[in-house]
């Protein structure tokens, strides 16, 4: 089993940055790669960017150039910075571990707001 926890979120204008945190716990060398999700009210659910433990790194087309993921393997955490947030960025965000057996590990998720 593996935990997850988001930390982060909040209000920001437009323009502004912020960075998300998410701490993770128990069988971590289970784990093949960290990403970060987020849903918007009245949307799927889409992946935002994914991170490798060779520390490989894939976004999506809508936050490349501006969202960076990295991971602190001795603090087991990984962390989005997110910059020139734009009011589409709004949405909950969750922290996701998928393990060697293709199984899925998400935290509760953080509330990021941007307003325009």
């Amino acid at each position: 089993q593996v935990q997850l926890v988001e930390s982060g979120g909040g209000l920001v204008q437009a323009g502004g940055s912020m960075r998300l945190s998410c701490g993770a716990s128990g069988s971590i060398v289970s784990i093949k790669s960290f990403a970060w999700y987020r849903q918007a009210p009245g949307k799927q659910r889409e992946l935002v960017a994914t991170i490798s433990t060779g520390g490989s790194t894939n976004y999506a087309d809508s936050v490349k150039g501006r969202f960076t993921i990295s991971r602190d393997n001795s603090k087991n955490a990984v962390y989005l910075q997110m910059n020139s947030l734009k009011p589409e960025d709004t949405a909950v965000y969750y922290c996701n571990a998928e393990n060697y057996f293709y199984y899925y590990y998400w935290g509760q998720g953080t509330q990021v707001t941007v307003s325009s």
